[in-house]
């Protein structure tokens, strides 16, 4: 049998993927080797595919990228136990300490000690991935492939949009790349009175729309105050999903919220974005962080969700063979594209 395999690789420390062959990995006792079928492209491989700051600060070439994927079980570690060759999976994206006092609590998305899977140790973006069977998450095979393949941003998506209660709330998202559709698609969903999307692109609002969100605002043509009347919002919004990690996309959001709001912070912001905290503080607001997905709680939602009918499909724009990479990225980078399939199945 062939160790080698095809895998997208950052080579160098500069813009671009090749396709290469790298050696096919060999799962150590407690590992699981996925064959993969399908990836989805995520932000942060457009990062590293575009080498911009962030990538050349956490990035060290030579390195398998890609995170977000769906496959069978090739093979299996020798103490592995209850999962089988030929079983369909993902996979949590976040290789864990297991022994910190987070990871002991039920807490492991905050683990000190986590490598991520395509940014601190070789991806998914090959023909084969080799895993920890702890992180191997089980899935239905009447799912949507598709859908499966972009499960971690799914999570992602899940972890902000049910970190406070939606239900009968006014949301404001701030941010409608696909995460930030994700979003837009569980909250009307969970049963949110007003979902309420913004941006700076036609295209992805577009999208939203068909997500059925309650009303999408280019910021660039409209004013958020403007849909308050039509939607009975007296006060601000109760509920608000930053997701783009502008900085006036959040000091917009915290002015938008009613006394006693709650903001789940997912976009990364810049290290010196300005905000007012007096305004959070004499408006009583909740500001949490979310980082990755709870492990393994989220996983379990988003399937949920899926089988109780919840449909992404549209945020699917763009297929490829994983040979048309190129194109598959230039597709992201354009910002008119939700969510980028490479298929490496065939």
């Amino acid at each position: 049998m062939s160790r080698k395999m095809n895998a997208l690789v950052k080579d160098k420390a500069q813009e671009g993927l090749i396709l290469t062959q790298v050696n096919k990995p060999k799962p150590k006792h407690d590992e699981v080797l996925i064959k993969i079928h399908k990836t989805a492209i995520c932000g942060t491989d457009v990062h590293i595919y575009n080498w911009n700051q962030w990538a050349q600060a956490n990035i060290k070439p030579p390195l398998t990228i890609g995170h977000e994927y769906v496959g069978e079980i090739a093979e299996l570690g020798e103490n592995v136990k209850n999962l089988t060759i030929g079983q369909l999976v993902s996979g949590e994206g976040h290789i864990v300490c297991g022994h910190c006092r987070n990871c002991r609590s039920g807490n492991a998305q905050w683990c000190k000690d986590t490598k991520s899977v395509g940014v601190n140790r070789d991806g998914a973006f090959a023909e084969y991935l080799c895993i920890p069977a702890t992180n191997v998450v089980p899935i239905n095979p009447d799912i949507d492939e598709d859908v499966v393949s972009f499960f971690d941003a799914f999570g992602n998506a899940t972890h902000t949009a049910l970190m406070f209660d939606v239900v009968g709330e006014d949301v404001l998202i701030t941010g409608a790349g696909p995460i930030g559709m994700m979003a837009c698609a569980i909250c009307v969903k969970n049963g949110a009175r007003s979902v309420v999307v913004t941006d700076v692109n036609d295209y992805r609002l577009d999208i939203c729309k068909k997500l059925k969100a309650t009303a999408t605002i280019n910021i660039t043509k409209e004013k958020i105050e403007d849909i308050y009347q039509d939607r009975h919002i007296v006060e601000g919004f109760d509920v608000g999903l930053e997701m783009s990690g502008s900085a006036s996309a959040l000091n917009s959001m915290i002015s938008h919220m009613r006394n006693g709001g709650k903001i789940a912070l997912l976009g990364i912001q810049d290290a010196k974005t300005p905000i007012d905290l007096n305004e959070v503080i004499f408006k009583g607001l909740t500001i949490q962080g979310i980082y990755g997905r709870k492990m393994y709680e989220t996983w379990y939602k988003m399937s949920a969700m899926i089988e109780g009918g919840l449909d992404l499909s549209p945020i699917i724009t763009h297929r490829f063979n994983y040979r048309e990479y190129e194109k598959g990225f230039a597709a992201m980078n354009s910002k008119n594209s939700g969510k980028v399939i490479l298929d490496w199945s065939k």
